[in-house]
């Protein structure tokens, strides 16, 4: 919520076109101050002492943020043992094709919101925004949970899917070595330890950001260049990756067998909304953020759509790869690609470096999100989540207790063989869940709001169910057992986490968070100080223009 004080522009000041609504804790100091401390910090103190995140972000590095986390060519790479047994080639390829589909439906979704509030809080914001006034707190405290959960499995699965790459690709070169969870685990802990620094100083983050970008896109294009030169004159027939299904989980229906793959392609595509909660870094965020997210969402599909029809078009041996015990079957078919196992590790090392962007990008977001709904006092001790360190310039306290949460999760993996299932469905499950608030909460309202510059009329509005649709579609189906027959070292436990983890907010919420959650007492503060919309304002100035030129007259 924003208020002027006389004498002082604040740092966030909006230009005649932006409809940005400005946290009243943002920093409010004068021109002269901004211009001597952008100079020597990353961070702004206000009046008040509070020290708040400077405006470092451009177009470029929030692309790379939302790009380095989406990631979605790097996604299939490393989340390919969740799909190919499910259907093979084929389900893998036409999944990417319908999942981007309906992700251009969310994004645009999320995009309309950003553009008509953009907030670091990003979700659960716009369900303070727009949710009837008796049960905003409360929509936008679930929302707001339901994100941060969504950001921290997020994370977990990110990690996780790198450790099992790394762990693989020292199987790949000592064949006698077998695998075992606790290898996993313990690789997992020590990547997150490390990966977990780089989000320790902010003043390199925006450099890294964009760095991601431009590394992902390399290494994309290289594995992929490298694959079909040495598979020339080798390549599968098109039946092959078009029209063959493989079915070896269990399921004797063959349609169940393609939606419980559909999860490889449908987290690859997740997280969209990443960039929502860097609306406090970048100028003009009503107008990047839908840029960024709708960028994501189109640089994601070509580069994963290329990248697996040129690695399913180069597989020799498709039993060895489902069969492989990397437990990355990516590498088994870089293996064979270039028949040599030194070219395999390299390509490796190019997914890898893609993968710490990614990594790092997760605790970018996760963090963000972490401070901003501290912020309001949606979680335990957001006195403590609130802060931003005047040395670091980043929420950090925020950052450390996410990491704090990944090491725990990490756990699961030594309790299911399929964990990794787990954690991928609990990060589309509850972002999900969060995007649907705000999304019913806008079609209560008739889609009658004051909108941002981003706003696609019919197609939002038909945007919008499918984001609905889409969230049951996954929260059901995806929960189901990812091989047969079930057991309990192979068992989807994700439904258990979703309910236990929506039974302790909602817990919270009752004995303590409806006390303390404060955000609809700054959203009133904001509406008193916010009543006139910038478009007016430059509407009004028109026809005072207009007016004055005819009594001049």
């Amino acid at each position: 919520m924003s208020s002027t004080f006389e004498g002082h522009t604040s740092s966030y000041d909006l230009d005649t076109y932006s409809q940005s609504d400005v946290h009243k804790r943002d920093a409010r100091i004068n021109n002269a101050e901004i211009e001597s401390q952008e100079k020597s910090t990353d961070i702004v103190d206000s009046r008040d002492g509070e020290v708040h995140l400077r405006k470092n972000f451009s177009l470029w590095s929030i692309l790379g943020v939302g790009f380095g986390l989406t990631n979605s060519w790097f996604g299939i790479s490393v989340s390919m043992v969740t799909g190919i047994s499910s259907g093979g080639p084929m389900m893998i390829v036409y999944g990417i094709i319908i999942v981007a589909l309906i992700s251009v439906c969310v994004g645009v979704s999320l995009g309309e919101l950003s553009s008509a509030y953009p907030h670091a809080g990003g979700q659960f914001w716009w369900s303070l925004k727009l949710a009837p006034p008796k049960h905003k707190r409360f929509a936008a405290y679930l929302c707001g949970s339901f994100a941060y959960a969504g950001s921290v499995f997020t994370s977990a699965s990110t990690t996780l899917s790198v450790a099992t790459e790394l762990v693989g690709m020292y199987a790949l070169t000592h064949p006698d070595f077998t695998p075992r969870r606790w290898h996993v685990f313990v690789c997992f802990e020590l990547l997150h330890l490390f990966l977990m620094f780089f989000n320790c100083y902010g003043k390199s983050l925006p450099l890294i950001s964009s760095s991601s970008l431009y590394i992902s896109l390399f290494s994309f294009f290289t594995i992929t260049v490298t694959v079909l030169a040495c598979s020339s004159g080798k390549f599968n027939d098109a039946k092959f990756v078009f029209a063959t299904f493989y079915n070896e989980t269990g399921w004797k229906s063959s349609g169940i067998a393609f939606i419980v793959g559909l999860i490889n392609p449908a987290w690859s595509f997740s997280c969209l909304d990443c960039a929502t909660h860097m609306a406090f870094e970048v100028e003009k965020p009503e107008r990047v953020i839908p840029t960024a997210i709708m960028g994501t969402v189109a640089i994601g599909f070509i580069t994963s759509f290329c990248y697996v029809i040129a690695m399913f078009f180069s597989i020799r041996d498709l039993d060895a790869v489902m069969s492989s015990n990397t437990g990355a079957p990516i590498l088994a078919i870089y293996d064979q690609a270039l028949n040599s196992k030194a070219g395999a590790i390299v390509l490796g090392c190019l997914v890898l470096f893609t993968s710490f962007g990614c990594v790092i990008a997760c605790h970018t977001w996760q963090a963000r999100l972490c401070w901003s709904f501290s912020r309001d006092k949606g979680l335990p001790l957001s006195r403590l989540w609130s802060q931003i360190s005047p040395q670091a310039g980043v929420p950090l306290n925020a950052h450390l207790m996410s990491c704090a949460w990944i090491s725990l999760i990490g756990l699961l993996y030594l309790a299911s063989t399929t964990a990794f299932n787990s954690l991928i469905t609990g990060c589309i499950a509850f972002l999900l869940l969060s995007y649907s608030i705000p999304v019913i909460c806008l079609l209560m309202k008739k889609r009658q709001i004051n909108h941002g510059p981003f706003w696609l009329g019919w197609f939002g509005y038909l945007s919008n169910f499918v984001l609905l649709g889409w969230s049951v579609f996954c929260i059901v189906f995806f929960s189901f057992p990812a091989v047969l027959p079930a057991e309990k070292d192979n068992m989807n436990y994700v439904a258990v986490v979703i309910v236990g983890y929506t039974a302790y907010a909602l817990l919270y919420w009752r004995f303590k968070g409806r006390k303390e959650f404060t955000a609809v007492i700054e959203e009133e503060e904001e509406t008193l100080h916010n009543t006139i919309d910038p478009y007016e304002v430059s509407s009004i100035n028109q026809g005072l223009e207009k007016s004055g030129e005819t009594q001049t007259q």
